[in-house]
């Protein structure tokens, strides 16, 4: 009689179970790239994805739950797409004002996901932990940097992700537009202790980086042997002319 393993039958049921919970989630982002989240049933989520309906309750309770889920993978996609770019600046403020910035342009491209992850995020605190880990890092360094304010690391980052998922919201719901998310940028910057002048500057560098950005993808374009390269982040678009 054969041997079961029974350490790599486990293995292989998590495996399965975390296919399948993949799946729930790319059919519900499917659904919702198309219409209101709150429109969409579990139905229409478990025929998406060609799974059966007592399978969406093993792994979710509801639809919020999923959307929050949805959410989750949206926000922290984003994160490693501008990682690259992250990693390469030097100081934290600028590294802040990127990362914000490069979210709320991604909200201004798509408003129904800004909708969804503002929403979502109100109530999951968990929802982007790597993208607020490293907000939290950056923050950390560049409160060292700022001259002392009286603002502790924990209400910073408050403070730069109400901001964030507030201005967010607003753009999902189309009171905000272009110029918005980069008076939000300096907002965030004021209130972890950046002066004008130097929130002046750092605005400058997060432009002079999204150049760089748009002449790198558009140089890559250009080149065949750039096919199997993975592309950079998409630079971001609107950023206007530094105000003094």
């Amino acid at each position: 009689m054969a041997k079961i393993n029974l350490e790599r039958r486990a293995e292989i049921g998590r495996e399965k179970r975390a296919r399948t919970k993949a799946q729930l989630i790319v059919a519900a982002n499917a659904l919702f790239s198309q219409r209101p989240w709150e429109s969409v049933t579990v139905d229409e989520v478990v025929n998406e994805a060609e799974v059966a309906k007592g399978t969406f309750y093993g792994h979710f309770n509801d639809m919020t739950e999923l959307a929050a889920a949805v959410a989750d993978e949206l926000i922290n996609s984003l994160d490693e797409l501008i990682q690259p770019q992250r990693l390469s600046i030097a100081d934290p403020r600028v590294r802040i004002a990127f990362g914000c910035h490069a979210f709320l342009e991604k909200a201004l491209e798509d408003r129904s996901w800004a909708s969804l992850i503002a929403r979502m995020a109100r109530s999951y605190q968990r929802i982007g932990q790597d993208a607020r880990s490293r907000l939290s890092e950056d923050l950390r360094e560049a409160l060292k940097r700022s001259p002392p304010t009286g603002l502790s690391l924990e209400l910073g980052l408050e403070v730069a992700l109400g901001v964030v998922f507030q201005v967010a919201s607003a753009i999902g719901e189309g009171r905000l537009d272009d110029g918005d998310p980069l008076e939000a940028i300096r907002c965030i910057l004021a209130a972890i202790g950046v002066g004008k002048r130097d929130a002046a500057s750092i605005i400058a560098q997060v432009a002079s980086i999204e150049k760089t950005a748009l002449r790198s993808a558009s140089s890559d374009a250009e080149d065949p042997r750039s096919a199997t390269i993975r592309q950079p982040p998409a630079p971001l678009k609107r950023m206007t002319a530094t105000r003094r």
